[in-house]
């Protein structure tokens, strides 16, 4: 749009013993037109000082901070206090979440510490809104749904994205995606899967991310389930270059989630023109209008699994991707930009 833009990056995001995962690292090149510098160390104090400091002398007119953890709000609230000193620089949140699916005893402390150096707030949920306001938050504040991903490359045809992941061409596919964690819902999925009206109409399900807790559970159920050679593991980090194959091989995107305040996966499924099923939680219901691009279903197995048998029997594919392409036009970089330029004025 014409600004002039860096990211500031982290060093070291989590300390590794605290990491659920295998790596904290991406391993593909970081885009060559952008200004990227990784200086933040989440653990460091003295680092927080000195970041702040920094950015405060950069005078910068609007500093958007990404707040998704009340781990973060002291490393980032100490940034964004020593940022404000300078008397010139915004300070927006764009908010995830403000109470965290998983939740500890000092997450209100943490977070309200955060909260009260910015000036204003972006939240891309409803519910999140709602949090926000819980904790008396007086600034200006808006929802924004959030933008589609588009930058995992272009939308493959359905055959040759199977054959890139060696799955048999023309079946059926059904898509998890994203890092697994219990507030996700996986096990409720194997469950719905299992069920005789789901098995019944030969499909396979895809699980595509990292484990970020115990996998062995997860392995257990779907043996006790049978299920074995029905479900498809794909459990190491999803490199960006490898996320449009999944969702391309795939006829519908499933996500089964406990608890929910938006869903970026969501917005991948609407880039590749993905139907989807989704749980009546947090946001995720804003996002997908029942019957026309996906089903919101309760959570439970059976829901679950009716609506799968329903989209596979009804034939709902070539309707739910017409009504995708008119849907996802709302979700644009451009309208969130432009809101966090008035949220700034205001």
């Amino acid at each position: 749009m014409g600004h002039t833009c860096s990211i500031m990056s982290f060093s070291l995001q989590y300390p590794q013993f605290l990491f659920p995962g295998k790596t904290q690292y991406a391993t593909d090149a970081a885009p060559a037109d952008l200004i990227i510098r990784s200086k933040i160390n989440s653990m460091n104090p003295f680092n927080w000082i000195r970041v702040g400091k920094m950015l405060a002398d950069e005078e910068y007119d609007i500093v958007v901070f990404r707040y998704w953890l009340s781990f973060m709000a002291p490393a980032l609230g100490t940034i964004a206090r020593l940022l404000g000193t300078n008397k010139k620089t915004r300070i927006i949140a764009i908010t995830d979440n403000i109470i965290p699916h998983e939740k500890r005893f000092f997450d209100n402390t943490l977070t309200r510490y955060f909260l009260s150096a910015c000036h204003g707030f972006i939240t891309m949920s409803q519910a999140v809104l709602g949090d926000l306001k819980k904790l008396n938050q007086h600034h200006p504040a808006k929802y924004v749904a959030h933008p589609m991903y588009d930058m995992f490359g272009p939308q493959l045809p359905k055959p040759e994205a199977q054959q890139k992941l060696g799955l048999t061409t023309g079946g059926s596919y059904l898509l998890f995606f994203g890092f697994i964690r219990k507030y996700k819902g996986l096990h409720l999925l194997l469950d719905a899967f299992a069920e005789p009206q789901v098995q019944a109409l030969g499909c396979k399900l895809i699980v595509a991310g990292e484990f970020y807790e115990d996998a062995q559970p997860y392995l257990d159920q779907i043996a006790q389930l049978g299920i074995q050679d029905k479900v498809m593991l794909s459990n190491d980090f999803i490199p960006n270059t490898e996320v449009s194959t999944y969702f391309c091989a795939a006829d519908l995107v499933v996500q089964t989630y406990l608890d929910a305040t938006q869903s970026g996966v969501t917005q991948i499924a609407y880039f590749y023109n993905k139907p989807m099923v989704v749980t009546n939680v947090g946001g995720l219901a804003e996002l997908v209008p029942d019957g026309k691009v996906g089903y919101v279903v309760d959570v439970d197995k059976v829901a679950v699994a009716n609506a799968i048998v329903r989209y596979y029997q009804e034939q709902k594919e070539q309707e739910m991707v017409a009504n995708i392409a008119i849907e996802k036009q709302k979700f644009t970089w451009e309208h969130l930009c432009n809101q966090i330029l008035q949220l700034a004025e205001q």
